[in-house]
């Protein structure tokens, strides 16, 4: 009877974190599918194309990082609202979230394109023509879906927020499905080259932007966007979202920017070592695919819990979703290694590029299982109480000091070539896990107030 009592006390039970976890996990493994079946098809028309595409990729996946980390902003203020039973103000959130992200991802893309000759020329550092075309191509096309990107990721915030991240799956299903049979059309059926990514890419983005803003305008759900051209912003609700959103959204792009320049640095090992980088990067996010899922998912949870005030909870959710994580990345990561050579034969690299994916992905899927959860899936309580402003700092720190020193003391000083990032990068994750760890028992994370 008291074991009865105790369990209707819980925010939420083993299926509320089951619904939520499941299509988080369902929905991110179809967008790296795509990723992993875009790499593939473009394969196909060669290593520079490869390249080119992996290039641009990483200067979208910052972009798509910072609007993500915004959307944790306005997900951790409206969950805290849903907490605390106020949903006028939960409402408020997400207006104010969908209006500033809206914003700010139309000026991004205008700086984009007109900072093209320095992303192209500076920022890659020396790569050859062909690479540079290619990379060109991509970037031309795929800007325009900057905006889109960003109301995507704010819609989906505000769903999974209410505890619907079922919707947001399925339209990120549908979307890749007309992704991969517009790439597989264009690419092998009218032989297009860098383009026929780039295009079914576009307008994959834009229909996903479209179709979920449409939804959160239906009144009929709890938390929903007002129909109006007309915005005034709440600066007072701005301050909060953004007390966790720029923070979060300051350490994801120093640390895509990271790894951007260490890009530059793998990029003077030759086309092979870039080809086997990206080929690497692309399915190492399979290893990831669960924690990084079920992180999206632990900030809601931990949210509501400081909003009701409930920091036991909050420290039993974490406790209990960390050991989740612990068992998916070990399946997850055992699953890619098994599959991986069936993977690369598909690729078609050259001898040398894939002996040079095989290690890195055999050595980030052994890091992965032991260190990953403690470096990234513990810091999203922290951030989820306010305690946004430390996970920053250290994220920054250990982005210059290990993940960027370290790749160029190893990779070029040691001689040990592209491999020598990859292990400057674990070193990173196990600096962080260590302070992380210290963060969490000193308890100083449950003295932050938002709202």
């Amino acid at each position: 009877m008291e074991q009865k009592t105790l369990e209707t006390k819980k925010l939420f039970t083993n299926s509320d974190l089951f619904k939520l976890f499941l299509p988080l996990i369902i929905e991110q493994f179809l967008e790296f599918l795509v990723g992993l079946a875009d790499s593939i098809m473009v394969a196909y028309v060669g290593e520079s194309a490869v390249s080119g595409v992996s290039l641009v990729d990483f200067v979208m996946a910052l972009l798509i990082s910072l609007f993500a980390a915004l959307s944790t902003g306005g997900a951790v203020i409206a969950g805290q609202y849903m907490g605390k039973k106020q949903i006028k103000e939960a409402r408020e959130a997400a207006n104010q979230l969908v209006w500033f992200v809206g914003i700010i991802s139309i000026i991004i893309m205008v700086i984009v394109y007109m900072a093209k000759p320095i992303i192209l020329n500076g920022l890659f550092g020396t790569i050859t023509d062909e690479v540079r075309r290619d990379a060109n191509t991509y970037l031309m096309i795929t800007a325009v879906s900057i905006p889109f990107l960003a109301l995507y990721n704010a819609g989906a915030a505000i769903f999974r927020t209410m505890g619907n991240s079922k919707l947001p799956m399925k339209i990120m299903l549908a979307m890749n499905i007309a992704h991969a049979v517009g790439n597989a059309i264009l690419i092998y059926g009218f032989h297009f080259g860098t383009e026929g990514v780039a295009i079914p890419t576009l307008i994959s983005r834009i229909a996903a932007g479209v179709i979920i803003i449409t939804l959160a305008l239906n009144k009929k759900q709890l938390i929903y966007i007002k129909k109006s051209l007309k915005h005034k912003f709440n600066w007072s609700m701005l301050k909060r979202i953004l007390s966790i959103g720029v923070p979060y959204g300051l350490e994801n792009g120093l640390f895509y920017f990271g790894r951007i320049i260490v890009l530059s640095l793998v990029a003077t090992f030759g086309t092979a070592a870039i080809a086997a980088n990206a080929v690497s990067g692309t399915i190492v996010m399979f290893q990831v695919l669960p924690g990084f899922a079920i992180g999206l998912g632990l900030t809601i949870v931990i949210s509501r819990c400081i909003g009701a005030g409930d920091y036991k909870q909050a420290k039993y959710y974490t406790k209990k979703i960390m050991g989740v994580v612990y068992v998916s990345n070990l399946i997850s990561c055992a699953l890619v290694l098994a599959l991986l050579p069936s993977i690369l034969k598909i690729y078609g690299l050259s001898e040398t590029a894939t002996y040079l994916t095989t290690q890195n992905v055999w050595w980030h899927g052994i890091f992965m299982v032991l260190i990953w959860p403690l470096a990234y899936t513990l810091p999203v309580t922290f951030r989820s109480s306010g305690d946004a402003k430390f996970p920053m700092m250290v994220g920054v720190l250990s982005m210059f000091f290990c993940r960027i020193a370290l790749a160029y003391l190893l990779g070029v000083y040691f001689n040990m070539g592209m491999f020598g990032t990859w292990v400057a990068m674990f070193i990173d994750w196990i600096v962080k896990a260590i302070i992380f760890v210290w963060r969490y028992i000193s308890g100083k994370w449950t003295k932050f107030q938002t709202i």
